[in-house]
C-alpha cells in the first residue's frame, strides 16, 4: 500500500520536508488532504484521524504518516522512520543517528523562522504583533541565519567523504531538508539569505545540486509542489528583511 501523508493541503509547511523525501526516492504515496472529499481526502480527513479515539498513539498535529498499522507524527520522527526504508539515511546506525541529528537542527531553524512573523502568539494575526516581529526578525536575519548556515557549512567541509553531502557520499533526507530550509529562507528573507550564502558556498552548492536531481527537479516543476505563500512557515514580509 502507498504511504499516506497527512498535512494541510494549501501550504508547504513542515509537511514539505516529508514530501521531498518521498518524491526524491520515487516512493508511492498519497497526499491525503489534497484528494477530493469524495475520495476520502480534504481537511476533514485530517480531523477524523487526529480525533480518532481508537488511536492510542495520536499525533499532536499534522504532519503525520500512515503506513499500514503504523502512525508516525512529527517531521523528524517521520523522516527517521522513512529514512532507511527509502535509502535516505546513509549507511548503518551511526549515519542514521547523524542524519537524524541534522534534521533536528533544521527543525530548530524552521521553528525560529516561523517565530519571526509570530513571535508572541500563533493564534494572533501577524499585523497584531508587527512591532515584536520586526525585532525578532532583525535578530534572526543578522545572527541566526548566519549561525545556522555557517554550522551546516562546517558539517559539509568536515565530511570525510567530501562536501557534496551532509552525510557520507550519498543523498540523505538531511540534504533534502537543508535544500528546503535554504529555499524557504530565500523566499522569506532574500537579502539576508543572499548575504549568508555568500559566506557558505558549500551550502549554496548543495542547494543547487539537490534542485538539479531529476526526481526533485520534476517534482518542483509539477503541480504537486505547493508555492510558498503567506500562510506557511516561510513568509515574505518586506519589512522583516531589513
Amino acid at each position: 500500500m502507498p504511504y499516506q501523508l497527512h498535512y494541510w493541503p494549501t501550504i508547504q509547511g513542515r509537511g514539505e520536508f516529508v514530501r521531498l523525501a518521498l518524491e526524491a526516492a520515487g516512493a508511492d504515496y498519497v497526499d491525503v488532504a489534497r484528494l477530493p472529499e469524495s475520495k476520502g481526502g480534504g481537511e476533514s480527513a485530517l480531523g477524523r484521524l487526529l480525533g480518532d479515539a481508537g488511536n492510542a498513539r495520536p499525533a499532536f498535529a499534522p504532519p503525520f504518516l500512515v503506513d499500514g498499522d503504523i502512525v508516525v507524527g512529527q517531521t523528524a520522527a517521520i523522516l527517521l522512520y522513512l529514512g532507511p526504508r527509502l535509502g535516505l539515511s546513509g549507511v548503518g546506525e551511526s549515519d542514521g543517528l547523524w542524519t537524524h541529528q541534522l534534521q533536528l537542527t533544521i527543525a530548530d531553524a524552521v521553528a525560529e523562522a516561523h517565530d519571526t512573523h509570530h513571535p508572541i502568539s500563533t493564534g494572533a494575526y501577524y499585523e497584531d504583533q508587527r512591532d515584536a516581529a520586526t525585532q525578532r526578525a532583525k535578530a534572526f536575519r543578522e545572527e541566526r541565519i548566519p549561525k545556522f548556515l555557517n554550522w551546516f557549512e562546517q558539517v559539509l567541509q568536515r565530511n570525510p567523504s567530501g562536501s557534496l553531502h551532509l552525510v557520507g557520499d550519498t543523498l540523505t533526507y538531511a540534504d533534502l531538508s537543508l535544500f528546503q530550509l535554504v529555499d524557504g529562507l530565500r523566499y522569506a528573507f532574500p537579502k539576508a539569505t543572499a548575504r549568508a550564502l555568500d559566506a557558505t558556498p558549500a551550502v549554496e552548492k548543495l542547494h543547487g545540486n539537490v534542485k538539479r536531481r531529476q526526481r526533485v527537479h520534476d517534482y518542483l516543476q509539477s503541480p504537486r509542489r505547493i508555492a510558498f505563500n503567506e500562510d506557511g512557515i516561510f513568509r515574505r514580509y518586506a519589512e522583516l528583511d531589513g
